[in-house]
């Protein structure tokens, strides 16, 4: 792929100096300059694009004409559509910093940008047919502007529509609204109704009812209504006070007021109040849904359960639209259709078993690594050299959708009001912030940040709601402390009402941290864990179980996984800094085991570890490995004798670099069984013992004639045993 950058300045209106940011530029093969880019700039462009026969373009402006203007060039080039990438130079930099802060992060935007541009994901899509069918629930006139696009129907849910116009092409339903289920394109909706099909609506019970109980379009009857002699002036018997239950199925459901089991509502289910939004919604879906595929899924590395074990359950957890679903006890499902984007399951998954396409989290890693690289391609230093503009650097995660747009309009306000001046953060864009994990976090830091910066929408998240990474920022900047960095990471919010609390907040931030003892740009993530177990233990003891058998090769699931890519970043962290403790807390993703003497060496926790974190040896041992262990909890859930007790946190004292490269650790030493008619090692002496306390007395007397007690053969001595009717 061929790169040129090109530099504008928009006129001089951005103080930024174009040379510098032509030095601090990296890896492209050509960099451009122009005081009107977007103008006069457009055919020298052209033939710097033929020159260096580009296929991709990476220009600074964030102004929508011009971007139009410059793609127009490129398209004119025989590039593609998509070819051309915009990098925000002038609300993002230039007009919220200084003239040399701008300068270097104009640099360093781009080489992010170009950095992201080899990581991104070929696009797929996912699509469901649907057809046109929308209840609308209680809302006559929101029903009525529906109703020339869709076969809309009006759910009464207990109210009177006699007296209401411009229904006519809209059905009209009786019943209260109990419970709407189901996904985008199949919504059961339960109705339960005192009036059943029968009625003939000749209005008996309207006039005889009691008053204000009873409503005539659709008749039905309030369920506190009382009974009484009224009731029998039904010529069919439609009216059951018990209440009679249905369910309608649609496409589209309208339920204003109502409360989404999903937090941040399901795509084709509509709570807030019927206005012009909720109508084109509503019509863009009519007939089916196509968008692109967010997620690459790997199940076979999830670690939700197994074996009618509940397990993980992070993703279930994390999900504010319902786009995941525990299906069953041990199993989770997701809906790639109703999937918002929000990259909330990818941050929460240890295992990869779900990652985002676009940004992937390597795409994020090499954006973070490439705006903290200071080195050029001779092995020299950019022009700001040791002496940085931005001193400080922190790499801030930053919501693409209102965050993202609050920054922007905080860039204009500082061009004409000249009253808004914040740090020189380095921005990564997410989709949102419940896309960033612990593992994110913890790479920027290992990739040399000084800090980190999470900056949401705060109180009114389109997805997760008020400030959704509190208690990441907590846990993390315990975390960070354990390490013997101190606290590290923040979480910001811009609002609408002005920057001044923003820019107070990031800047006391800012101004709080020390330079961080992690260089910046040396570390280069692989998004692996280096397992380093050789063998199984001391000596290299074999398995009962077969293991150690790690899945996908050199890793235990697709590389970036949160559990792995949050180990390599630790000890990158750890090549730098003196550990406050040994046992670092925080990190979700990483549990150690405790076996109390109730173990009877059951295969049931090696059976269910997803990771292979847990074996058992050929001697009755149980084995642990702490750095494989994803913390999902199963082994201890599915424990029959609750011998398991797992405990939370990063023990780097259990790691292999600090045991003298071993990975694997006794965790209960058991005893193993052999045959006394053959020799061979069979079972271990706590499984035979339990055994024998559970059905031996059902079994005595059946080898009368032999030495030994039954459950001290093997399966085939003991067989042959039978056969010879106990004789030794």
């Amino acid at each position: 792929m061929n790169v040129g950058a090109f530099v504008c300045s928009c006129g001089g209106s951005c103080d930024i100096d174009l040379e510098s940011v032509r030095d601090g530029v990296r890896d492209v093969d050509v960099v451009a300059s122009s005081e009107l880019l977007c103008q006069d700039g457009r055919e020298p462009m052209a033939q710097v694009i033929e020159e260096y026969d580009l296929d991709q373009v990476i220009a600074t402006t964030p102004a929508d004409g011009c971007q139009a203007r410059i793609r127009e060039v490129a398209d004119a080039q025989g590039l593609h559509p998509d070819a051309t990438a915009f990098v925000d130079h002038r609300e993002g930099a230039a007009w919220v910093h200084d003239e040399q802060a701008a300068t270097e992060k104009v640099a360093r935007l781009i080489n992010r940008t170009y950095a992201g541009l080899e990581q991104e994901a070929i696009s797929r899509t996912v699509s469901r047919d649907a057809g046109d069918s929308v209840a609308v629930v209680g809302d006559a006139e929101g029903a009525a502007a529906l109703a020339d696009t869709a076969d809309v129907t009006l759910i009464a849910d207990g109210r009177d529509f006699a007296d209401v116009e411009e229904l006519s092409d809209v059905t009209v339903e009786r019943g209260r609204v109990t419970a709407v289920e189901g996904h985008f394109g199949a919504f059961d909706v339960r109705l339960e109704a005192r009036v059943t099909d029968d009625c003939i609506d000749c209005m008996e019970c309207v006039r005889e009812g009691p008053d204000g109980m009873v409503t005539a379009d659709p008749v039905d009857v309030a369920p506190e209504a009382d009974g009484g002699e009224w009731v029998e002036v039904c010529p069919t018997d439609a009216i059951d006070l018990d209440g009679v239950e249905r369910t309608l199925t649609f496409d589209q459901v309208v339920i204003p007021g109502a409360r989404p089991a999903a937090p941040a509502g399901e795509v084709g289910l509509y709570t807030s109040q019927i206005d012009a939004g909720t109508v084109a919604a509503v019509e863009s879906r009519l007939g089916g849904i196509e968008h692109p595929q967010y997620l690459d899924l790997d199940m076979d590395v999830c670690a939700s359960g197994a074996s009618s074990q509940r397990g993980c359950n992070e993703c279930v957890d994390a999900c504010p639209h319902g786009a995941v679903d525990r299906v069953t006890v041990d199993e989770v499902a997701f809906d790639e259709v109703a999937c918002q984007d929000c990259g909330a399951c990818t941050s929460s998954c240890p295992t990869g078993a779900t990652g985002l396409r676009e940004p992937s989290n390597e795409r994020i890693a090499r954006e973070v690594e490439a705006l903290l690289t200071a080195e050029n391609d001779e092995g020299g230093w950019f022009s700001w050299g040791s002496d940085a503009a931005i001193e400080t650097e922190v790499v801030a995660f930053v919501c693409s959708e209102r965050a993202a747009e609050r920054l922007r309009a905080y860039g204009r306000r500082a061009r004409h009001a000249d009253d808004v001046d914040y740090p020189p953060v380095l921005p990564v864009e997410v989709n949102c912030t419940d896309t960033v994990g612990e593992a994110h976090v913890m790479h920027a830091l290992a990739a040399g940040a000084d800090g980190v910066a999470v900056v949401g929408c705060g109180g009114d998240c389109l997805h997760s709601g008020p400030d959704p990474k509190v208690e990441l920022v907590e846990r993390l900047n315990r975390a960070t402390t354990d390490l013997g960095l101190g606290e590290r990471v923040g979480f910001f919010a811009p609002e609408t009402e002005g920057p001044d609390s923003f820019v107070a907040e990031l800047s006391t931030f800012v101004d709080g941290l020390g330079e961080s003892p992690v260089p910046a740009g040396e570390h280069v993530a692989e998004g692996r864990a280096r397992d380093v177990a050789a063998g199984a233990g001391s000596g290299g003891a074999a398995m009962a179980d077969g293991g150690p058998r790690p899945p996908g090769g050199d890793g235990h699931g697709p590389a970036f996984n949160s559990h792995e890519w949050t180990l390599e970043s630790v000890r990158a962290i750890t090549d730098h800094v003196d550990p406050e403790r040994d046992l670092v807390r925080g990190l979700k993703d990483f549990g150690w085991m405790e076996v109390s003497d109730a173990c009877n060496l059951t295969p049931t926790c090696t059976n269910l570890c997803p990771t292979d974190a847990v074996q058992r040896t050929d001697e009755a041992d149980l084995l642990f490995n702490h750095e494989r262990c994803v913390n999902c909890g199963l082994c201890e859930e599915g424990c029959p004798e609750t011998a398991i007790t797992m405990r939370d946190g990063l023990d780097l004292s259990r790691l292999p670099e600090n045991r003298g490269g071993e990975a694997w650790e006794t965790v209960y030493e058991g005893e193993i069984l052999e045959c006394v008619r053959c020799g061979k090692p069979f079972t271990s002496v706590e499984s035979a013992e339990k055994i024998q306390d559970e059905v031996g007395e059902q079994v005595a007397g059946i080898a009368p004639d032999s030495d030994h007690s039954i459950f001290e053969y093997c399966s085939d001595c003991r067989a042959g045993l039978l056969f010879q009717r106990g004789e030794n």
